[in-house]
C-alpha cells in the first residue's frame, strides 16, 4: 500500500493559487471532458468561497463556448466569451482584464482540443501559455483510454509543459494504471479526478485513498466527507430520535432514501466501504439502486396518512399504490413486511451504535426485496 502511494504521489495536491487572479489553463484532446472539467473545477473552488471566472478560448469546436456558458450558468459563474471577430489571444486579454477588474480569485481557461495531437495545436497552446502566464497547466485526460492517455500526456508535457493532471472517468477499472503511468512518464501529479458526469462528481486526488480503493481496502475518509455533504445533521438527529422512540415511519424512510440519493452513484459509494466484497447481500450496487428507486416510488404513491400509519394499508390500498408506482401488490407486500421487521429491529438498537446500528436495518429491508 505504501509503495503504491509513493508511486502515485505522496499526498494530495490542489492547484497553486499564486497570482492575483490565479490562472489555470486546461489542455487536452477532444472528448476527454475538458469543458465539463472546467465547470467542475469552477464549482469546486466557488464552494470554497473563491470568485471564479471562466474563459472560453475554444474557437475550433462548434458551440464549445456556448456549452461552457450553459454549464457556467448552472453554477452561477461568469464566462468571458469570444467576440464575433477576434482570436484566442484577445479572449485571454479580455479575461485577464475582467478578472482584475472584478477582483476574481481564479481564472480557468478552457482551450481547444483536437482529435489527435498535432503541430498546430501544440503551437497554439504554447503561444497561449506565453500570453496567459498561467500558474498551472492541467492536462485533462480520459482514464479509460489507457495507454493512449499516457502517450497524450507525454506529448503535451514535452511541447507545452504541464504542471498537473485532471483524470476523468476514474470510476472505471482502468484508473490505477493510467495514474501510475502518467505520473511515471511526466512527473506531473494527478491533482483532481472526475468520478461521474455531474458537476459535483469531482474530487481532489488523494494517492493514499486511491491506493486503498485499488487494493479493495475501501476509503472511509472520502465516504465520511461525502456523507457530511449529503446528510443534514438536523435531519439525522431528528430521525435517530424517532427511531429511539419507535415512531419511525415510511415518511421518515423516504427522507432517508432521498439523502442516500444525494450521495450519487451507489457503485462509487460501495467502493469506499471496506470489505464490501464480503457483503453478498448488497454486493450489487446497480441492483441496490434499482430497489431504492422502486421503494421510493411505492412510498411516494401512498397518501401522507398511509406513510405515517402504514398499518391502515389494506388490500384495496395496496392495489392503488401498486398501480400508482408501476409495481405489483407483491412488491408492496414485501416492502411493508421488511419495513415492519426493520422497525422492530430499530427498537432494539442502541443509539450509540452509530453507523453499525444503521447498516443492519437497511440490509434487512432490501435483502429480500
Amino acid at each position: 500500500w505504501q509503495e503504491l502511494c509513493l508511486l502515485m504521489g505522496e499526498k494530495g495536491a490542489g492547484i497553486a493559487l499564486k497570482s492575483s487572479p490565479a490562472r489555470v489553463m486546461l489542455v487536452g484532446l477532444q472528448g476527454t471532458g475538458k469543458t465539463t472539467s472546467a465547470a467542475k473545477l469552477a464549482k469546486f473552488y466557488k464552494q470554497q468561497g473563491k470568485k471564479v471566472l471562466l474563459v472560453a478560448t475554444d474557437l475550433k469546436r462548434p458551440a464549445a463556448s456556448e456549452q461552457l456558458q450553459t454549464l457556467a450558468k448552472s453554477i452561477d459563474v461568469e464566462v468571458v466569451m469570444p467576440r464575433p471577430v477576434g482570436d484566442v489571444f484577445s479572449v485571454i486579454d479580455n479575461g485577464l482584464a475582467m478578472g482584475k477588474g472584478q477582483g476574481a480569485d481564479l481564472l480557468i481557461i478552457d482551450t481547444a482540443g483536437r482529435v489527435t495531437v498535432d503541430e498546430a495545436l501544440m503551437e497554439e497552446l504554447s503561444q497561449m501559455k506565453a500570453r496567459a502566464q498561467p500558474d498551472e497547466v492541467l492536462l485533462v485526460a480520459d482514464a479509460m483510454t489507457g495507454q493512449t492517455a499516457v502517450n497524450v500526456a507525454q506529448s503535451f508535457h514535452q511541447r507545452v509543459g504541464i504542471t498537473g493532471v485532471i483524470l476523468t472517468k476514474t470510476e472505471g477499472d482502468a484508473r490505477g494504471g493510467a495514474i501510475l503511468s502518467i505520473r511515471a512518464i511526466t512527473g506531473a501529479p494527478v491533482k483532481f479526478i472526475g468520478v461521474g458526469e455531474k458537476l459535483d462528481a469531482f474530487e481532489v486526488f488523494h494517492p493514499d485513498r486511491m491506493a486503498s480503493r485499488i487494493l479493495g481496502m475501501g476509503d472511509i475518509l472520502s465516504l465520511v466527507e461525502l456523507a457530511e455533504k449529503s446528510f443534514s445533521s438536523e435531519q439525522s438527529a431528528h430521525t435517530k430520535e424517532k427511531v429511539k422512540t419507535g415512531q419511525f415511519t415510511l415518511e421518515d424512510f423516504r427522507g432517508q432514501l432521498a439523502q442516500i440519493k444525494k450521495m450519487g452513484n451507489l457503485a462509487k459509494v460501495f467502493e469506499m466501504i471496506p470489505g464490501i466484497q464480503e457483503m453478498t447481500k448488497l454486493a450489487n450496487p446497480m441492483q441496490m439502486e434499482k430497489e431504492l428507486g422502486h421503494a421510493e416510488a411505492m412510498i411516494s404513491s401512498m397518501t401522507p396518512l398511509e406513510r405515517e400509519n402504514p398499518d391502515i394499508i389494506n388490500g384495496s390500498r395496496r392495489k392503488r399504490i401498486a398501480a400508482g408506482s408501476g409495481t405489483s401488490v407483491q412488491e408492496i407486500n414485501r416492502l411493508l413486511k421488511k419495513f415492519f421487521e426493520a422497525k422492530k429491529m430499530f427498537r432494539s438498537m442502541s443509539v450509540g451504535n452509530g453507523v453499525r446500528g444503521w447498516k443492519n436495518p437497511l440490509r434487512q429491508i432490501f435483502s429480500s426485496m
